[in-house]
């Protein structure tokens, strides 16, 4: 019987180049933009606020070289993403097309409501209430509590929101799941699939509790801590998934439909 070779479906080559440096992290850039403007011309209008990931990211920075660290951090970022793209696009021999960005933006558009159905109800099931779903994975803007957030001017709210999803996904899953998995590995012997298991799990309950500390923190309570660590585990997997810049887009988009609800 004569072999048939398989032949690859139309979403193949979008979901490999998808996911890949050279799409993923040039998708995530409008956000950095986006986030950057709008924080820089609140500051000039006396609000001063940003995500609480940002600020965290930037701070050894500002350790190092006072106040040129935000500048520091920024040419850092952008230096390594500018490297992990050229060698991607070198290394496929191929250009960056317009098609692909546009399927991006609509899965990840999707995505985000699929991860509030899906988190809020592995919520309810969890506490059998109904509290956990009034919560979204950072209730917008990460370290403000939920009765000052109402209190904030809707660009304010919009700013943090997409700061959420550029900068918690660089923090809490290109950092921190990754340095988990590594340590997993290395200092524990795990598989590659148990350290990632453990450091999905670790990295989730992090980033709820993330939310509750500073300042800013929300008050805690079970259900939203619940409904932010399963949120976590969502975005950990769609990350390993689907990389970096849909789960970046994926989180800011669902920030900002909860946003406008």
């Amino acid at each position: 019987m004569p072999i048939v070779p398989r032949t690859a479906t139309p979403l193949q080559p979008y979901w490999a180049a998808s996911r890949a440096p050279r799409y993923s992290f040039v998708f995530a850039l409008p956000l950095l933009v986006f986030y950057e403007v709008l924080a820089a011309l609140l500051s000039s209008g006396g609000v001063g606020i940003r995500n609480g990931a940002d600020v965290l990211l930037k701070r050894p920075f500002e350790l190092l070289a006072g106040q040129y660290g935000a500048i520091a951090f920024g040419l850092t970022v952008i230096t390594l993403c500018v490297i992990l793209i050229v060698r991607d696009m070198r290394r496929s021999d191929r250009q960056l097309h317009a098609r692909v960005f546009a399927g991006m933006l609509a899965e990840s558009t999707v995505l985000a409501v699929v991860c509030g159905v899906v988190v809020g109800v592995a919520t309810m099931q969890l506490l059998g209430a109904l509290g956990g779903l009034a919560l979204a994975p950072d209730a917008g803007p990460a370290t403000l509590a939920l009765g000052q957030l109402t209190d904030m001017s809707w660009a304010t709210r919009l700013m943090v929101s997409l700061g959420a999803g550029l900068y918690e996904e660089l923090l809490f899953r290109v950092v921190l799941v990754s340095a988990l998995a590594a340590l997993g590995r290395r200092a524990l012997g795990l598989g590659v699939t148990g350290a990632g298991v453990m450091a999905a799990v670790l990295g989730a309950l992090i980033f709820s509790a993330f939310h509750y500390i500073g300042q800013y923190g929300d008050p805690f309570t079970l259900q939203s801590f619940v409904f932010r660590a399963l949120a976590g585990l969502f975005f950990s997997a769609l990350y390993l998934l689907r990389g970096f810049g849909i789960t970046a887009w994926t989180h800011a988009l669902y920030d900002v439909m909860v946003l406008l609800l």
